[in-house]
């Protein structure tokens, strides 16, 4: 293998695809020159750990719109072997500070670990999928009056994660720096599509979106409105992540050239002359109750255009999976917790044991 062209493995489920999956894959493109990330299939995730949000089809989408993603590899084995490495040539495999057991209770990574061919990068504290699972199953006390005085439903005590209980995010512009590496202003004559939204859970809906949206011209700018706008909009329990997490999550997407953080609401002529916006775009499905037309300046101007992604998918229909379901996610959140506790335990005595030899 050429030195200049060194090849990395990362895998996992990416299941409800946050800020901080992003961010172990960016660390991980940054130890080498070529991004391969594995994505395991329904049927192994659910075997090791319970049934995932987001389906294998689903999640493959998610993990190809971010931009450190080079290749993906489907239905990727849930133990990561030696020949997996071997036969997608790359020299050795990226995954957190944290620790991933399969359904016996194994390191999923400990054959390549005693091969010499495993690093690490920092798990990103203030967020897990298990906490944003958990966000939406508490929505089931303010969205549905029949499960309010149903003792099964949970506290936050009850289903919090250890890695965003022990650390919320903190939001820092060396953060946002890191995930708008790339940047570039527009050149001259490339054509700025602007839109704007919540991009609450980030899903393959928003997803297609994007990507349809960039077609639109040479420049895509998305504006994210203030937590209080959407809560505005879209009623009490949301946004289920607030802007900072936002922030971070749509930066991550390959389609996005630039976001406004805290996009006014509705679109100003101000907005318009300051990015040099030649068409404002919005899909045909809407989220929330809009008592006003955020994009009529636009409108006025002759360049508003409504695009069809093909997709309908939408936040509230995600949420809604997890409140469907909620006596199962419950039981898988309260075994992932425990997990997460223990393997917090099992760093921190790492942690320790180094401190203490040193």
């Amino acid at each position: 293998m050429a030195e200049n062209n060194v090849r990395v493995w990362c895998d996992g489920c990416y299941d409800i695809m946050h800020f901080g999956h992003a961010n172990a894959l960016r660390q991980a493109k940054a130890m080498g020159d070529y991004l391969i990330v594995g994505v395991h299939s329904d049927e192994e995730i659910t075997k090791n750990k319970g049934p995932p949000v987001f389906t294998e089809q689903e999640r493959y989408k998610m993990v190809r719109s971010v931009k450190w993603v080079d290749e993906v590899v489907e239905k990727a084995p849930y133990v990561t072997t030696l020949e997996t490495l071997d036969e997608h040539k790359t020299e050795f495999c990226v995954h957190g500070d944290d620790i991933t057991l399969d359904a016996n209770g194994k390191d999923t990574y400990h054959i390549v670990k005693a091969a010499g061919r495993y690093k690490e990068c920092r798990r990103t504290q203030g967020v897990s999928t298990t906490d944003l699972v958990g966000r939406m199953l508490l929505m089931t006390r303010g969205n549905s009056a029949s499960y309010s005085s149903d003792p099964g439903i949970p506290s936050r005590d009850d289903f919090e994660s250890p890695y965003t209980k022990s650390c919320n995010l903190l939001q820092t512009n060396s953060k946002i720096t890191q995930f708008s590496n790339g940047y570039m202003e527009p050149k001259p004559g490339d054509k700025v599509v602007y839109t704007a939204g919540a991009f609450d859970l980030l899903h393959p809906g928003h997803v297609d979106f994007l990507e349809v949206a960039k077609k639109q011209g040479d420049y895509l700018i998305v504006g994210l409105y203030d937590d209080d706008i959407v809560n505005e909009y879209k009623g009490s329990c949301y946004p289920v992540q607030v802007l900072q997490e936002r922030v971070l999550s749509v930066l991550a997407n390959r389609n996005v050239n630039e976001v406004v953080i805290g996009a006014p609401y509705p679109l100003t002529k101000e907005v318009l002359d300051h990015f040099n916006i030649d068409v404002v775009v919005r899909g045909i499905i809407h989220e929330g109750d809009h008592a006003i037309d955020a994009f009529e300046v636009a409108r006025s101007q002759g360049i508003f255009k409504e695009i069809d992604s093909g997709n309908c998918l939408k936040t509230e229909d995600i949420v809604q999976r997890i409140i469907r379901n909620r006596r199962l996610y419950l039981d898988r959140n309260k075994k992932k917790q425990l997990k997460e506790i223990k393997n917090l335990e099992i760093v921190q005595a790492k942690k320790e044991e180094k401190e203490t030899k040193t």
